[in-house]
């Protein structure tokens, strides 16, 4: 199954098809009001250039189909959970997160946006803000739903190891690191982190819809 994408900028320090997600970055990073999306065809991707990035927004542009094998694999998820997620416009950029009820998308939560943020950042402090609001009402069984690793392997690790450089405009995101850091060090996280697996079910119910 190939994982080749085609990437969109339609707004951008430059515009076009990029077959590259380096190449599509540095056309977006820091690039306030950025409109991307990836493909996995060069023909659809191609066709979208000459759209607007209004017809393709909170759609799915990049869904695998899997084998009857793979699908039954990874069988289905849990709908008896909570899902996370994060956006960020740009990388770094104004970032938020939420998390929701997966039977249905009802939001249970939203925090910022935050300025000059991550994605991974985001999606570290959604899994944090979650436990500890479960924990708070006496429901650590239920479990999470992440489609980011890396926001996972940083919860196990209790450290948010971001590269980010903070300043002024960016100190309200570095004290909520902290807090997240330090509820972790102090606290047990005993509801199951899983992963999302995106190629089988599709987008995490917590997705903005901005890919």
């Amino acid at each position: 199954m190939s994982k080749k994408k085609f990437y969109v900028v339609w707004n951008g320090r430059r515009k076009g098809v990029f077959s590259s997600w380096n190449v599509c970055k540095k056309q977006i990073d820091g690039f306030e009001h950025a409109q991307y999306k990836s493909f996995i065809s060069l023909d659809e991707a191609e066709k979208a250039s000459k759209g607007k990035y209004e017809d393709y927004k909170g759609k799915t542009t990049n869904k695998v189909v899997l084998s009857a094998a793979e699908k039954a694999k990874y069988g289905k998820p849990n709908l008896e959970t909570i899902a996370v997620d994060a956006a960020c416009a740009g990388n770094p950029g104004k970032m938020e997160y939420r998390g929701v009820f997966t039977h249905n998308k009802k939001e249970i939560f939203r925090k910022g946006p935050f300025e000059k943020g991550t994605n991974n950042i985001g999606e570290f402090l959604a899994l944090v803000h979650c436990v500890a609001l479960l924990k708070s009402k006496n429901k650590e069984d239920i479990p999470i739903y992440s489609d980011s690793k890396i926001a996972m392997s940083w919860v196990r690790q209790k450290k948010c190891k971001t590269n980010l450089r903070f300043d002024a405009s960016n100190k309200a995101l570095l004290d909520l690191i902290k807090r997240a850091e330090n509820w972790l060090r102090e606290n047990t996280v005993k509801n199951p982190i899983l992963k999302w697996e995106t190629k089988a079910w599709g987008e995490i119910p917590a997705d903005f819809g901005r890919k």
